[in-house]
């Protein structure tokens, strides 16, 4: 009977350790921390809808939406505004930030969105979103001239990527 009974503490404290690490958020020392990035805000009254380009709701609670140019900021990158402790996900673009490096915050409202305007703000990556999953999301919307930027700079981008580590050529 102990041994079933110590068994069963070892698994619960497995469950406990292996819980408490899936839950952990990213630390700062372990951000990537980006100067003076350009951002503007946006709300959901503003023509765009209450949907983000995955198809959820924007949201305005513990972790907000933000939009960008996904080849610059790939779909479900992570940061966090060092001035206000905000976090945000990319999980939304817009026409007019393709080709820039700004990052455009999502606000619950238009007084907030007003308040906000244009700022240059310090961001600390938590964590980079996938290229990939970029990709998957905008390739069947490559009709639109915006969205075929951004897939022609996210494939030029993997094009580098695998041309560096691809072991190089013998000549025999």
């Amino acid at each position: 009977m102990p041994k079933c009974l110590n068994l069963t503490v070892a698994a619960a404290g497995a469950c406990l350790v292996v819980g408490c690490a899936t839950q952990s958020k990213p630390s700062v020392s372990s951000a990537r921390h980006i100067p003076n990035v350009r951002t503007t805000a946006y709300t959901h009254s503003e023509g765009s809808g209450s949907h983000n380009a995955v198809g959820t709701y924007l949201s305005g609670r513990q972790v907000m939406s933000a939009a960008s140019d996904w080849s610059r900021y790939p779909l479900g990158t992570r940061f966090r505004v060092a001035s206000t402790n905000e976090e945000y996900i990319i999980d939304d673009y817009g026409w007019a930030l393709v080709g820039t490096d700004t990052i455009d915050l999502y606000k619950p409202s238009r007084l907030e969105m007003r308040r906000w305007g244009v700022r240059h703000v310090d961001i600390d990556i938590l964590q980079w979103g996938s290229e990939e999953q970029s990709l998957k999301v905008l390739a069947p919307r490559c009709k639109h001239r915006r969205v075929q930027q951004m897939v022609t700079a996210l494939e030029k981008k993997k094009e580098k990527t695998v041309a560096q580590t691809s072991p190089p050529h013998s000549s025999l």
